[in-house]
């Protein structure tokens, strides 16, 4: 009879190892995709962990970011994206524009939503988000431009959004969207060589809730 219940203890304790390595390999080879992405993703514009607070589980991801400037005109774009292999995505585009913050700001709190926009600013640089969307606004005149020869003033322009299923939601969602926007903000403004040559706060304030 002991021999018997020794021998169970054993099978049982078995089990139980197997189990825990077949769970443990699970979420390595299955749900640690966007954990193995670098550790700052698009040429080091955004933090790998804000990237991984909007993105589900998922057994791969992958990255990429590409600035795009006209020496001759000084515009530029700068373009990042996070895709797991499950379809879900965050990603942001910053562009060069002609525009005043107040017009920036209007046309941006007007995009079709039913919900208000949350909003937050720190000195001239504006944030404008949406549950799935947000938009940065930081002053930056572009290399080979003059400040009086915009017709309103020179910024740059970040939109981010989220596709597919996230991680969080509310206004959790909201703060990722506007730190992930505003790192966008950040590396451009430093990449495209902004006249102004400000440092930037290292992050904006937090938002209010909705």
């Amino acid at each position: 009879m002991q021999a018997r219940r020794k021998r169970n203890a054993v099978i049982a304790g078995t089990c139980c190892l197997v189990v825990i390595a077949a769970v443990f390999g699970y979420l390595e080879i299955f749900t640690r995709g966007v954990d193995r992405l670098p550790d700052r993703p698009c040429d080091g514009a955004v933090d790998r962990a804000t990237a991984a607070r909007a993105l589900p589980s998922a057994r791969s991801a992958e990255e990429r970011g590409k600035l795009r400037q006209n020496r001759s005109d000084g515009n530029f774009h700068f373009a990042c994206y996070v895709r797991t292999s499950g379809g879900s995505v965050i990603s942001g585009e910053v562009e060069s524009r002609d525009s005043a913050s107040g017009p920036w700001r209007d046309h941006y709190a007007k995009q079709g939503y039913v919900v208000d926009p949350v909003e937050v600013s720190s000195g001239d640089i504006r944030a404008v988000v949406h549950p799935d969307h947000a938009y940065v606004y930081v002053p930056c005149t572009p290399p080979g431009k003059k400040p009086g020869e915009a017709r309103n003033a020179y910024a740059l322009s970040v939109d981010a959004r989220t596709i597919g299923k996230t991680r969080v939601h509310g206004d959790e969602l909201r703060q990722v969207l506007a730190d992930f926007a505003y790192q966008l903000a950040r590396h451009t403004y430093k990449a495209a060589d902004c006249q102004e040559a400000r440092t930037l706060p290292e992050e904006l304030p937090r938002l209010p809730a909705a």
